[in-house]
Parts: C-alpha cells; sequence; structure tokens
C-alpha cells in the first residue's frame, strides 16, 4: 500500500518523533524510508557564500541522518537521505511527488499565531499541496 514514505528531518525533537512514526509504519507495510532535509540558501550574500553555506548544510544533514540509517537497518528498513535547497514546505511537496510517496511524515512545531502569519506553516503547506497522506507528529 505505502512503498515509499518521506520524512522531513531537521535535527529536532519533533523530527525525531516524526521518524519513529515513519519507522512503525515502514515496518508495518515493508516501506521505504526517504529522509529530506532542506536548506534554504541566505537571502542575501553572494554565490560562493550561498555556494559554501549549502554545502556545510549537506554535510551536518548526512552527520545527523547516521543515527537514524543504524536505527532503520537494524529494524530491517532501508532509508534513503537526501538534503534539498529551497523553501521547505515546497521541497517536500516536490520531492514526495518526484519519489512516488504514499505518505509524507513531519513533526509538527509550535509556532504563535504572529510566527505562522509571518512565516506561513510548512505542516500546512504540505498537507494543502502533497498528492499524498500526511502525518503530523506531535
Amino acid at each position: 500500500m505505502i512503498q515509499k514514505i518521506v520524512v522531513a528531518y531537521d535535527g529536532s525533537e519533533p523530527a525525531d518523533k516524526a521518524f519513529e512514526y515513519a519507522l512503525e509504519f515502514a515496518a508495518k507495510f515493508s516501506s521505504e524510508i526517504e529522509v529530506a532535509g532542506v536548506l534554504r540558501p541566505p537571502e542575501f550574500g553572494g554565490a560562493v557564500e550561498a555556494a559554501a553555506m549549502i554545502e556545510d548544510g549537506r554535510k551536518h544533514f548526512l552527520e545527523q541522518t547516521r543515527t537514524l540509517q543504524e536505527r532503520a537497518h537494524r529494524a530491517g528498513i532501508t532509508v534513503h537521505c537526501h538534503s534539498l535547497v529551497g523553501h521547505p514546505g515546497d521541497q517536500l511537496v516536490r520531492y514526495a511527488a518526484e519519489v512516488g510517496a504514499g505518505l509524507v511524515v513531519l513533526g509538527y512545531r509550535g509556532k504563535s499565531l504572529v510566527q505562522r502569519w509571518l512565516t506561513g506553516s510548512t505542516a500546512k503547506q504540505v498537507m494543502s499541496h502533497a498528492h499524498c497522506s500526511v502525518l503530523i507528529a506531535r
């Protein structure tokens, strides 16, 4: 039923909880997990600085996801980790469609009303635009 699960991961506690849910679903449905971290390029600065920041972000993401890969491996679940660049909501929706995900799992971030109004909600954007089911882990 669900062959691929995309998990949004940023190293936070809500993202860890999302990964735990994804492990449970993957075990139940014999799914693969695609862990996606989204790097936001700097708004200001030159191309060289932006490229260096993105490269550092990718290295940091790969270091963060080593433990996730080990946990999944022990459970017999295949995990692929990918760092994406851009707006988190847009990139997660695009990536889920690209890999043919049947489920996207992401952690809930408790933002104030003002923060949501100013920055928007990644969870809301993914729920509104994803082609598949979305699970928000609290």
